[in-house]
């Protein structure tokens, strides 16, 4: 029998140009209006933590809809893919992979499993048990930025690049066209991109999922002040602001916001910033579109991507797509 190969944790973050990154994002964000952070600035281990959980809420469905998706066509998604190395971009801590994985290992060419996190903690975490499980599959695991590293992501074999829980709907449309446009751009002939998006519904059902009644969303978005506070030396009082969440029926997307319950000083000494905020003032910490599949499939066309196969749940709620670099 042969031995479990050792897994590979590849740490792409530089802690100095991390913090140069933040310092860059913030400058560019708090000092334009309306007022922005990246969205990125979310995902320390803290608020991998609290996102885990939002996953979990009764409110959250897109995560249980993308699961039911992958849970009945994974052996599809498998099959029509063809690979012997999948990627996830995000991975957090691996519990939809497993769905795949499990599939792709069954087809017998699966080789090697790259998550990709900026998450030490949890990719390390999540490393662990995909060793356990998986124990002939090589665990290539990379700490980076998928909107840096892509082309320092694991070249050769037949690969799929999974990018899930419509994380994709965080990026303004200019920011995702250049994304899927990268993205395109790494992949050859034959790999293929999952995608995995959120599809436009009732404002009632979208304003429920991101404002829970145990507050962890909100936690969640809260976290980014700390974030701030922990990495620039601030002194922003997290506890003095409103949690915003609407939806925006002309840009079909829901917009979390952080609003000054009264004037508030912000001060980020690593970042040479230093100004008040009126009462009332908000800050936008993330967006979250919404698709319908005819536009995802002609954004995929668009940076030349054919569509393969569309898979939905039951109930309509969430789409997972798949396409594929074409070979000539």
């Amino acid at each position: 029998m042969s031995a479990t190969p050792d897994p590979i944790v590849s740490v792409l973050l530089d802690p100095d140009r991390a913090g140069d990154s933040l310092i860059d994002d913030v400058r560019r964000g708090l000092g334009s209006h309306p007022r922005t952070l990246s969205p990125k600035w979310l995902y320390d281990d803290r608020g991998s933590e609290l996102f885990d959980q939002i996953t979990k809420l009764p409110e959250y469905y897109p995560f249980a809809a993308e699961h039911e998706i992958l849970s009945e066509h994974a052996d599809e998604i498998a099959a029509a893919s063809g690979a012997s190395t999948v990627i996830e971009l995000g991975s957090g801590t691996s519990e939809k992979s497993r769905i795949l994985l499990d599939a792709f290992t069954a087809t017998g060419r699966l080789r090697r499993f790259t998550p990709v996190d900026v998450s030490e903690a949890t990719l390390r975490q999540a490393t662990e048990t995909l060793v356990e499980r998986y124990p002939a599959l090589q665990v290539e695991a990379v700490v980076g930025d998928f909107t840096l590293h892509l082309a320092q992501l694991p070249q050769g074999d037949r690969r799929t690049i999974a990018f899930l829980g419509s994380t994709i709907g965080n990026f303004y449309r200019e920011e995702r066209a250049a994304f899927l446009g990268a993205l395109s751009d790494v992949l050859v002939a034959g790999d293929s991109l999952l995608l995995g998006v959120d599809l436009v519904k009732s404002a009632d059902r979208l304003v429920a999922a991101y404002h829970d009644s145990d507050g962890v969303t909100e936690a969640f978005v809260r976290n980014v002040l700390r974030v701030l506070n922990r990495e620039l030396h601030g002194e922003i009082d997290a506890d003095g602001f409103s949690y915003v969440p609407f939806w925006d029926p002309q840009m079909e997307r829901m917009d979390l916001r952080l609003r000054a319950d009264m004037p508030q000083r912000v001060r980020l000494p690593a970042a040479d910033l230093d100004f008040t905020l009126a009462s009332g003032e908000e800050v936008r910490v993330e967006i979250s579109t919404k698709f319908r599949v005819s536009g995802i499939c002609g954004e995929l066309e668009d940076v030349g991507l054919s569509v393969r196969q569309v898979w939905t749940d039951r109930a309509g709620d969430f789409a997972v797509l798949l396409a594929m670099k074409p070979t000539g």
